[in-house]
């Protein structure tokens, strides 16, 4: 694990981990073993997981939206000791400071259960290098720094924001808390904690710079807003930017590999193009991650042209990507080829060495004899004034095999008729990519991290 000697604002924070060390020690926990916390974002996770570090223990963070027998299958898969809801009170079981544990590189530092988008979860092992060189890269990648404020605003039982922990730690930055993703929570804690940095989903984002209190804050802090987890519509990253102010970056990664794979983060003259041509930048998927070795391959395993339209398999390999699944060699294995990591994303990839996600494997709806990109149309969807958000999916159909389906939930106070949205669809896409169905929804349905369930939609 990176380890750096904490100045005195870090004081407080390591000696309490050093405890919670102690305690979990205290409790027969030994080196090597799990355990499991659920909780939402506090101070006391991020203690958590340094007194994990310091042990050699394998933190396993729960999913704090799942119900309780999604909770006792992954219990019993992971062969946890123990559950804590949080740090209070169990440094004081501590009768002595253990030393630091002495742990292998690639010993297992953190057990984290895939979101279950299309099924049973995978209980992803990311070791003690795996994290260490994800810190480093991310403080390089992103220049992260003393001077930085980190709000934990995403579910820190994800690594959407768990990264943070050990990278702003590292370089001695700060951090804060929301307990719970709101809108205009998010949106005060930005303004109120003078918060430099922080990464977020598409989902968040759209509700936050669309949310009625957004225009009236000021956030002259802000230089820099990561987003992953998703894809982003162009429409949504121009509204980002001029809210905002700062820096935008699109992020795209896996629980598989720490997280991050690339980062938008855009080259000079890239940088100094018009707004417009800009933001089509900004919304692509990214250039490689520091240390991460990405190709974009065909289904004979060979790589595409750098055309950005020829459509192939992402898979990478490098410090940052696990050695496999908890108690799953099958899994593992059929998850890599000659020791590159398949994703499973489908992508394009552009003379500048920028890869763009159209669509996931099982989300591509092949519909009579055409492949349709969901994100293509979510995108074309998105654009609409009067829709918030949009899940695109196929159902099947017996004279086109699968047709386009779409689930939308409507701006507050906006409206909007089937008609209208496919006559929308029509100006800005082939009559075979618009969508047949159109489900008006309150809400999509989503896993604990905030991603869409489309199997969910796929299976009403």
């Amino acid at each position: 694990m990176l380890e750096r000697a904490p100045g005195a604002e870090y004081a407080g924070t390591r000696a309490r981990s050093e405890r919670l060390h102690g305690a979990l020690a205290a409790r027969g926990l030994r080196k090597g073993e799990r355990f499991a916390v659920l909780s939402w974002n506090t101070s006391d996770y991020l203690e958590l997981y340094f007194a994990a570090a310091r042990g050699g223990y394998v933190i396993c963070p729960l999913n704090a939206r799942l119900a309780g027998p999604e909770i006792e299958a992954i219990l019993a898969d992971s062969g946890a000791r123990f559950v804590l809801e949080g740090a209070a009170g169990l440094d004081a079981l501590c009768k002595e400071v253990p030393p630091v544990a002495d742990v292998a590189p690639d010993a297992p530092a953190q057990l984290y259960y895939t979101s279950g988008t299309t099924g049973k979860p995978k209980g992803v092992v990311l070791t003690q290098r795996n994290v260490d060189a994800h810190a480093r890269a991310a403080i390089a990648e992103l220049g992260l720094a003393a001077q930085d404020t980190w709000a934990h605003i995403a579910p820190m039982f994800h690594l959407a924001d768990a990264w943070a922990i050990f990278a702003i730690t590292a370089v001695g930055g700060r951090h804060v808390y929301l307990p719970r993703f709101e809108p205009e929570q998010a949106l005060a804690l930005l303004v109120k904690e003078r918060v430099t940095i922080t990464n977020l989903i598409p989902t968040m984002l759209n509700l936050m710079v669309r949310h009625p209190s957004a225009a009236g804050r000021h956030y002259s802090s802000l230089r820099a807003i990561l987003s992953g987890g998703a894809p982003i519509a162009p429409t949504l990253v121009r509204e980002i930017l001029e809210l905002f102010g700062c820096q935008y970056v699109q992020t795209y990664g896996m629980t598989e590999t720490s997280p991050y794979l690339t980062l938008g983060l855009l080259k000079p003259h890239l940088a100094a193009l018009p707004i417009e041509e800009r933001v089509r930048w900004l919304a692509k998927t990214g250039r490689p991650f520091q240390g991460v070795d990405l190709r974009v391959v065909d289904e004979s395993g060979r790589d595409v042209p750098a055309d950005e339209k020829s459509v192939g398999e992402i898979r990478v390999r490098g410090e940052t990507v696990t050695p496999g699944y908890w108690n799953q060699p099958e899994a593992s294995a059929a998850a890599f080829e000659d020791g590159w990591l398949k994703t499973g994303d489908l992508a394009v990839i552009d003379a500048e060495g920028y890869v763009n996600i159209v669509d996931r494997k099982k989300d591509m709806i092949l519909t009579g004899g055409e492949n349709v990109y969901s994100t293509e149309v979510e995108h074309a969807l998105h654009a609409h004034p009067s829709v918030l958000e949009v899940a695109v999916y196929g159902l099947p159909d017996e004279l086109w095999g699968e047709r386009v389906c779409a689930a939308v939930v409507l701006r507050p106070g906006k409206s909007a008729s089937v008609e209208e949205l496919q006559a929308f669809c029509r100006e800005q896409l082939a009559a075979y990519k618009v969508p047949r169905e159109i489900e008006f929804r309150s809400e999509l349905p989503r896993t604990g991290s905030g991603k869409i369930q489309k199997h969910a939609l796929r299976g009403r």
